[in-house]
C-alpha cells in the first residue's frame, strides 16, 4: 500500500503507524509513529506540494501546471502552510553557546551581553 491509498482509506482522519518493516533488511519496528507531516495532507494537497517542488518554487510555473490565477496558487499555499509545523532554521543560541564565543574571542563582552538580552 503506497501514501496515496493510505491516505484516501483514512479520509483525512488522522491515524499512527504501528509498524514499519525494512525492506532491504527484513527489520520490523513495532510502537506507535506518527506519519510525517506531508503524508497527513490530502492527495490533492500531496500532489500540490510535490508540484511546487518539482517547480522550485515558482508560482508562475504552478499557475501554468493548474491553470489557475497567481491568488489561488497563494491561498492553496498557505491553506496547506497552515496544517504543517515549521521548524525554526536559526534558533536564539543558548547562554552556553554565548559564553563559549566570548571565550573564544569571537565576540565581545557588549555582543555577548546583547545577545543574552535578546534571547530572553
Amino acid at each position: 500500500m503506497d501514501w496515496q491509498e493510505l491516505t484516501d482509506l483514512t479520509r483525512g482522519q488522522q491515524f499512527v503507524v504501528e509498524r514499519v518493516r525494512l525492506a532491504g533488511s527484513g527489520v520490523v519496528v513495532e510502537g506507535q509513529f506518527e506519519p510525517p507531516q506531508l503524508a497527513q495532507l490530502g492527495v490533492d494537497d500531496q500532489v500540490f506540494v510535490a508540484a511546487f517542488v518539482r517547480s522550485h518554487g515558482s508560482i508562475k510555473e504552478m499557475e501554468r501546471i493548474f491553470g489557475v490565477s497567481y491568488p489561488t496558487i497563494k491561498s492553496r499555499l498557505n491553506r496547506i502552510a497552515e496544517h504543517l509545523d515549521f521548524v525554526d532554521t536559526d534558533p536564539a543560541p543558548t547562554g552556553a553557546d554565548v559564553v563559549d564565543r566570548l571565550r573564544r574571542g569571537e565576540i565581545s563582552v557588549e555582543e555577548a551581553l546583547a545577545e543574552l538580552e535578546k534571547s530572553r
